[in-house]
């Protein structure tokens, strides 16, 4: 009898244990997306921060370009003002839809382009668009981990009693895959 109840209690201690260690494991994951999340929109931001200085550079040049330099300053404020992935996602679209109009305006003034604040400046903006993209891919493979990890059995059990759900991707918007329309 004695035997029987040492089974039992072995048995729910590491019932117990592969528990708490399956808690802390997708706690673990989960803060990893949430860190992977927190990364692009470190790069958002630094991309957000460059913007006015590129703006004020292109002014100097092509004050008649108001159009461009508006749709980028508002797409600017809409990125800044986003709260989900999905509002994110959809503003850095326009956003960058919106500043490739404005680097196109480069291509109507020499100066503009021979300018080394300029230069400079679309150099810092190309790095961040490829350090946002690195920080996108990164945040993706955490939520593919994570998720797949909380409705793989046995977590899936688990995960949804304990308050895990599904993290959403960072998708680019739908028009993403078009050329954006550049007119002057």
């Amino acid at each position: 009898m004695k035997k029987t109840w040492l089974i039992i209690i072995g048995v729910i201690v590491l019932v117990g244990i592969w528990l708490v260690s399956g808690y802390n494991g997708l706690v673990a994951m989960d803060e990893a997306t949430n860190n992977q999340f927190s990364q692009v929109q470190t790069q958002l931001q630094r991309r957000n921060d460059l913007i006015p200085n590129l703006v004020s550079t292109v002014k100097g040049y092509a004050a008649h370009e108001e159009k461009s330099i508006q749709a980028v300053a508002d797409a600017r404020a809409k990125l800044g003002g986003a709260k989900t992935v999905d509002e994110m996602a959809q503003a850095d679209g326009e956003l960058s839809s919106a500043l490739s109009r404005l680097l196109m305006v480069s291509e109507n003034y020499p100066n503009l382009k021979a300018d080394q604040n300029f230069r400079a400046l679309q150099d810092e903006l190309a790095g961040t668009e490829n350090r946002i993209a690195v920080a996108r891919k990164d945040y993706n493979s955490s939520v593919k981990e994570y998720n797949q990890a909380i409705r793989t059995f046995p977590k899936s059990i688990y995960a949804g009693i304990m308050g895990f759900t599904q993290k959403d991707y960072f998708q680019a918007e739908q028009n993403a895959n078009a050329a954006p329309k550049v007119s002057f």
